[in-house]
């Protein structure tokens, strides 16, 4: 019979009369690759936080037994010490520090009380090559990608003899490819006798790796999946995550039908004066009233660089082509200017540039349209407080009231707090930039919902999406980009996962 590495039990922990987590149960076998899953806000970093020693001991009910002994973390070093290692979504690199200061920050490699660098850069080399990842250590770490990034932080918790490896999210951030790296190098440690813990929202993902997976739901533990059994599949795990089926997560509307063009886009280039070079070539395109427009690509394809350079030139590209709002010819000096016209754009970054998280709901909702409740300059609110409210209600924003902090908020409650913010500018045209990244699948149906909403209402949607499920499942017509290029239009009729992927790889 296998060994237990960790059992977590009866685990209850609240903040400020609010039950986070509610008698939480789970057990983690040693070697086996764990998935913890649950929609935002049910609970999953909070358990994480707890078992790490985030939140100390005292501030939990409940027993963590970590290879058969009760332990008492009271801070991150204890549970460091029992060689346990946790890797958040926002990670704790020093990006001015080389490869090998960060992977060996605070465990340097000593020799008579000194520290000997050149033997950190050899044991920093041998850490790399565990990890699969062929960097020269002496490399800065802000010149890395986010997935080299990632894997420099898997290999400074190897460090620390590390036996269990906790991933809140790993792949959030990450392309398919370096995702899938992720994915094998996490495999290899299991056959290494290392257990892993991983939370994560993609589904294809957790059926791909997980022996079993232990689903939380409004802080409580709903049941635990066994991959040996046939349990974890897509549907079993949407079913226990959201507490109903949805047999289709992209809910279906009226096709659109009207010829209207809100925008249009003739030899549409942006010149990137610090890249040197054309991040947007001769596109051409257009959205129709009601519709949505999904444009797909591969990373650094241009897609958000064009839709930087239609809403207001935010980057200052050198611009050439016409942009036609309305049939009107438009030239913006200014993100302003965009709005006036009837733009709104949505940030794939909502935490660094779409948000102010260490403000309320209700300060946020209003941020780009004061105006409309301000006279004389002075801020009505009152009126911010009903739009904000009316908000919340409308696009279903769990929270406890509107004077929330923003950054204490779910992801996918960010995300509608942030369309909260456009949708109050009144918007002609909504441009997504990756929409649903980082939310789970019960927040993603009802970013969907509101979208089929805002459609039947008249607006008109560009979607800009890696998912491409996502893409086939909401879009009217899909534009397809490489390059800074649009390397084809396809109607939503013909288009599949292959022809997509055809033309994003030209």
């Amino acid at each position: 019979m296998a060994q237990n590495i960790l059992e977590m039990n009866s685990i209850s922990k609240s903040f400020t009369g609010v039950k986070a987590l509610s008698n939480v149960s789970f057990k983690v076998e040693k070697g086996e690759i764990h998935c913890l899953i649950g929609e935002n806000g049910a609970g999953k970093s909070t358990l994480m936080k707890v078992l790490s020693g985030v939140y100390p001991y005292g501030t939990y009910e409940g027993d963590i037994v970590f290879e058969g002994k009760v332990q008492q973390f009271h801070k991150i070093s204890d549970s460091v010490k029992e060689g346990i290692a946790i890797i958040y979504q926002e990670l704790a690199l020093f990006p001015d520090l080389t490869v090998y200061e960060n992977i060996f920050a605070g465990n340097e490699v000593k020799n008579g009380g000194v520290i000997d660098w050149n033997q950190t850069i050899v044991e920093a080399k041998k850490m790399l090559q565990k990890v699969n990842l062929q960097v020269n250590p002496e490399t800065l770490v802000k010149d890395l990608g986010v997935g080299k990034q990632q894997l420099v932080e898997i290999a400074k918790a190897l460090t620390k003899d590390v036996k269990l490896l906790i991933l809140d999210e790993p792949t959030a951030a990450l392309n398919e490819d370096d995702s899938e790296n992720l994915l094998n190098l996490l495999s290899e440690l299991k056959d290494q006798g290392i257990t892993s813990i991983m939370i994560s929202h993609k589904l294809k993902e957790v059926i791909s790796i997980a022996d079993k997976a232990t689903v939380l739901r409004d802080g409580e533990t709903v049941c635990t999946l066994d991959a040996m059994k046939g349990e974890i599949s897509e549907s079993v795990i949407i079913k226990n995550m959201v507490g109903r089926e949805i047999d289709d997560i992209y809910p279906k509307r009226p096709k659109h039908t009207s010829e209207e063009k809100i925008l249009e886009l003739h030899n549409w280039s942006a010149y990137d004066p610090q890249l040197g070079r054309n991040v947007v070539k001769n596109v051409n395109l257009h959205v129709k009233r009601g519709e949505i427009i999904g444009i797909a690509g591969l990373m650094g394809s241009g897609r958000t660089e064009l839709a930087l350079s239609v809403f207001g030139n935010a980057k200052s590209y050198k611009l050439q082509g016409d942009l036609m709002v309305n049939r009107e010819l438009k030239e913006f000096k200014h993100t302003s200017d965009a709005i006036q016209s009837g733009l709104a754009y949505v940030t794939e970054d909502r935490k660094g540039d779409g948000l102010f998280l260490l403000q309320d709901i209700k300060n946020n909702i209003s941020a780009a349209n004061l105006h409309h409740i301000a006279s004389g300059g002075v801020i009505n609110d009152n009126e911010e407080i009903k739009v904000a409210e009316s908000y919340k209600k409308s696009l279903y924003i769990k929270a406890s009231s509107i004077e929330q902090n923003v950054g204490k908020l779910s992801g996918g409650n960010q995300q509608k707090v942030s369309l909260a913010k456009w949708l109050f500018v009144g918007p002609k045209l909504l441009i997504l930039d990756e929409p649903t990244r980082g939310i789970d699948v019960g927040a993603k149906f009802e970013i969907y919902s509101v979208m089929n909403e805002l459609i039947e209402n008249g607006l008109s949607i560009i979607m800009i999406s890696s998912e491409l499920g996502e893409v086939l499942g909401m879009s009217d017509r899909v534009y397809v980009m490489a390059q800074g290029e649009i390397k084809g239009e396809l109607s939503i009729a013909e288009a599949d996962q292959e022809k997509i992927m055809e033309l994003a790889t030209q």
